[in-house]
């Protein structure tokens, strides 16, 4: 086996039931556009299927049931050293594209959003479209709001016993830039924020 410049593996040939894994001459690298893995039949992205153009206006509704079939964002921070942190999260509360997400004291997103607030949160459903908001975290201190999250989330109850657990933090994750994307657009499309 011989490793390429950027440490992977190459092989003579592979075939696997509809594609043939080949690797290039040594020294070469595949042209824009092409890489090492052929389909039997030939495939390109004018082959794949054209989604139909999305005004702003279609595209909010279109977002919002993204991230209701979703669930679970994953949610990117920056620590103390300007590395990226992605981790998937479970929000507690969506109000629209403001999305309120539980924490504890001793994770290490505490640290990187207390450092830098601005964070963002990816959506990809089973479809793999797509939604980006991209916004700032803060601390939810409303003692209502607090209440109405911790009443409504039997998770939160059986793991911290008490919404007054010092280790419990709740974040409203602000969003400042939404974008939709459906599969094969590739092109993201701007979310009106009044459209929260």
């Amino acid at each position: 086996m011989e490793i390429n410049r950027f440490g992977t593996a190459l092989v003579s040939a592979i075939s696997f039931p509809g594609f043939q894994i080949q690797t290039l001459p040594r020294g070469l690298l595949p042209s824009p556009g092409t890489g090492i893995v052929f389909p039997e039949q030939p495939c390109s992205l004018s082959h794949m299927p054209a989604p139909a153009p999305i005004t702003p206006a279609e595209a909010a509704p279109l977002a919002h049931e993204v991230i209701r079939r979703a669930k679970f964002p994953m949610l990117a921070t920056v620590d103390e050293t300007g590395q990226p942190r992605l981790r998937p999260v479970s929000p507690v509360r969506v109000d629209g594209f403001t999305i309120f997400v539980a924490n504890l004291r001793s994770y290490g997103k505490t640290r990187e959003l207390a450092g830098n607030p601005r964070c963002e949160l990816c959506y990809l459903d089973e479809h793999h479209d797509q939604v980006r908001i991209t916004g700032e975290a803060a601390i939810v201190t409303d003692a209502a709001t607090l209440r109405e999250i911790w009443e409504s989330n039997p998770l939160l109850r059986r793991y911290l016993g008490t919404p007054e657990n010092p280790e419990l933090i709740i974040y409203r994750i602000s969003p400042s830039r939404v974008r939709f994307m459906r599969e094969w657009a590739l092109e993201y499309v701007e979310v009106p924020l009044a459209a929260s």
